[in-house]
């Protein structure tokens, strides 16, 4: 009993001691710490573990991600095996996504293509069939050709902004 009541407070002064360290630059130019600086010498307190600085209170919800996130001790096997399965998705996800975003790039800039080639021979001047439901060709006249290359020229401008 008398064993556990000395090393408490040895601890407790330890403790105290560590609260109270001081620091400050000798002659030499060099920093030195301690609990006693030298008369005249500038010194810096610096607080220890045992004196924290008050801490702002936190919300019921940062308190909790904090628990959360505040595991004690190293992972488990099973919690690494968790979380490489959950990075592995995650990378694939992003491959997925990445993957889309190209195949649709590919598909505005093959859109964009074919409606300039539709617009160039719209304006080359060069007459232009096509076919009715009934299967017979036919060709268009001027105003129908200046209806075609409006839609066109919208087309273009829709597809290759």
């Amino acid at each position: 009993m008398r064993k556990t009541l000395i090393v408490l407070l040895a601890v407790l002064a330890a403790g105290a001691a560590q609260a109270q360290v001081q620091c400050w630059t000798n002659k030499d130019g060099r920093r030195e710490c301690g609990d006693s600086p030298p008369p005249g010498a500038k010194v810096r307190e610096i607080r220890g573990a045992a004196t924290p600085a008050p801490a702002a209170p936190a919300s019921p919800a940062a308190k909790s991600a904090a628990a959360k996130d505040a595991k004690q001790g190293p992972l488990t096997p099973a919690e690494q095996e968790q979380a490489f399965r959950k990075r592995q998705i995650d990378a694939e996800k992003a491959r997925e996504t990445e993957a889309k975003a190209q195949a649709d790039a590919a598909r505005k800039k093959e859109n964009c293509e074919s409606s300039r080639n539709a617009l160039r021979a719209l304006e080359s001047g060069a007459r232009i069939a096509r076919t009715d439901a009934k299967g017979e060709r036919y060709y268009l006249d001027d105003a129908q050709i200046a209806a075609e290359t409006t839609r066109a020229r919208q087309a273009v401008q829709q597809s290759c902004e």
